[in-house]
């Protein structure tokens, strides 16, 4: 009787779904779309635990997967909504603590899934983190990832990624080409400015984020896009990574467009 209650749910859902998503998009304005989103894709390995396939296999990896699974389809939701920057995180500094076992399989997985994004031959993909982290066949295989095809949406690869990091390389970008212009350090120090370390930040040339969502349930960033997200607003999803759907980034940008942008002011 459980299993047939959780038939019919789902059935229902199926049909009403559609219909939402479908309202949705008619009062989205997408001239209002935030134009650079990053998203935080919490929740793979929860949800594995949660999701044990026919042979009772929970293991992170599977999670991870499934996870990976979801960005195409994320990025095409993306191109639908007329977004041209979009930053994913999918592996951060922090998570190097975790057994080599984990981060192994992990490294794989990410491995293919640039592949999966380099073989649509939609986006341009440009990897941005600590990358000197990763081992040399991935390093490889992002150098190899790039292109610059014209009119498409640009995918951040977050990798080995931390916000405080960030900051503190864009520092020392500054300080070593300040060298090579040949200013001391005085007036290096004097020169520097908010603008100035942002030039050499690893998303230098592209917009703020106007909108991070970070899914699971959990409210924080994490230290993702740190120096980004001063002006960003803020959107989290209690669904897991794997589990997230159309109507969800819909929603996502429902809120956006309902928020009055005050800048401070």
């Amino acid at each position: 009787m459980k299993r047939r209650g959780s038939t019919l749910r789902s059935a229902i859902k199926a049909i009403l779904y559609p219909l939402y998503e479908h309202r949705l998009v008619r009062y989205l304005d997408f001239t209002q779309t935030p134009h650079h989103v990053g998203v935080i894709l919490d929740g793979n390995r929860r949800w594995a635990r949660e999701n044990p396939d026919d042979l009772g296999v929970t293991s992170a990896a599977r999670g991870h997967r499934a996870g990976a699974a979801k960005i195409i389809e994320f990025l095409g939701w993306c191109e639908e909504a007329q977004v041209r920057v979009v930053t994913i995180w999918l592996l951060s500094n922090d998570n190097f603590k975790r057994s080599s076992e984990e981060i192994d399989a992990l490294l794989l997985i990410i491995g293919d899934t640039v592949d999966g994004l380099k073989s649509t031959g939609r986006w341009n993909i440009k990897p941005v983190g600590s990358l000197e982290l990763l081992p040399e066949w991935l390093r490889e295989k992002l150098q190899e990832s790039k292109s610059d095809l014209l009119d498409a949406i640009e995918v951040n690869v977050a990798i080995g990624y931390g916000g405080r990091r960030e900051i503190v390389d864009s520092v020392k970008r500054y300080m070593l080409d300040a060298n090579s212009h040949g200013l001391s350090m005085e007036q290096a120090a004097e020169d520097l400015s908010a603008e100035k370390i942002a030039n050499f930040l690893y998303t230098a040339g592209q917009p703020d984020p106007e909108l991070l969502i970070r899914t699971s349930g959990e409210q924080r960033l994490g230290g993702f896009l740190l120096w980004q997200s001063a002006q960003s607003e803020f959107y989290f999803c209690e669904a897991y990574w794997p589990d997230f759907r159309r109507v969800d980034f819909l929603r996502a940008l429902r809120a956006y467009s309902l928020r009055h942008r005050r800048f401070g002011a």
